[in-house]
């Protein structure tokens, strides 16, 4: 037994020292992300807790006027199906067409379906109701989790992904991803100031739309690296005469 736990153990040491730095963190927030949203599902619909997301309503209503409420509906605008379909559908043709990378441009759609369809199915499961007196009226809808949180963390990270994969000038790269970063949360931030979320909505947006984007885009790769094989395979297998 112990030989069989020690044998396991060296394995599983031996692969996760082939796995890159970025592997890593990448899987440490995957990780994270996963706990984080089983913990506010748990404190929400178990616990019955409404502290937390009290207390960010109260810190955030003295800031509330008419200029920091036009700038927030701008940013949640950048979050809506409106804006977000179109893109998607740009990106798709970009990487389809001019890039003519047939596999960049399945992720997009991968990613964006899916996390829609994901968002849906659990905002109807949990069937949160949206907070009292939002600052947007024509909002309908079950609040838990943030569609826009998920949503936008799924398109704009999967555009720091592409980004990071892609740009050559470090500068540059890291100026895109700090920006779409940013772009990311205060999309989130902008549901809470107009009381349409909760935070705790907001939160359980983000950890889903990580998740849904590290298992997606490790799907698409695994089929494209299978597929790669199998063209190589056929391109050089010698032929046969008959």
């Amino acid at each position: 037994m112990k030989r069989f736990i020690k044998t396991h153990a060296q394995r599983f040491w031996a692969s996760l020292a082939l796995l890159s730095i970025e592997l890593i963190i990448i899987l440490i927030l995957f990780i994270v992300s996963l706990f984080l949203f089983l913990f506010l599902a748990r404190s929400v619909f178990l616990q019955k807790k409404e502290n937390f997301d009290e207390r960010i309503f109260a810190f955030i209503h003295p800031l509330i006027n008419d200029v920091h409420t036009d700038i927030m509906v701008f940013f949640t605008f950048l979050g809506t199906h409106t804006f977000l379909i179109p893109a998607n559908l740009l990106l798709i043709f970009y990487f389809l067409f001019i890039r003519k990378h047939k596999w960049y441009s399945i992720k997009v759609p991968v990613v964006s379906i899916g996390s829609v369809s994901l968002m849906f199915l659990l905002k109807f499961f949990f069937s949160r109701p949206r907070p009292n007196d939002p600052l947007l009226r024509n909002v309908t809808g079950f609040s838990f989790p943030s569609g826009h949180a998920m949503v936008s963390f799924t398109f704009y990270g999967l555009l720091i992904f592409l980004v990071w994969e892609n740009v050559s000038n470090k500068w540059v790269k890291w100026i895109l991803m700090i920006f779409l970063f940013l772009l990311i949360l205060i999309i989130g931030v902008s549901r809470v100031y107009l009381r349409v979320h909760y935070a705790s909505d907001v939160l359980a947006g983000y950890a889903l739309g990580l998740i849904w984007l590290v298992l997606s885009v490790w799907v698409v790769r695994k089929i494209e690296n299978v597929s790669t094989v199998k063209v190589d395979t056929l391109k050089t297998a010698p032929a046969t005469v008959e």
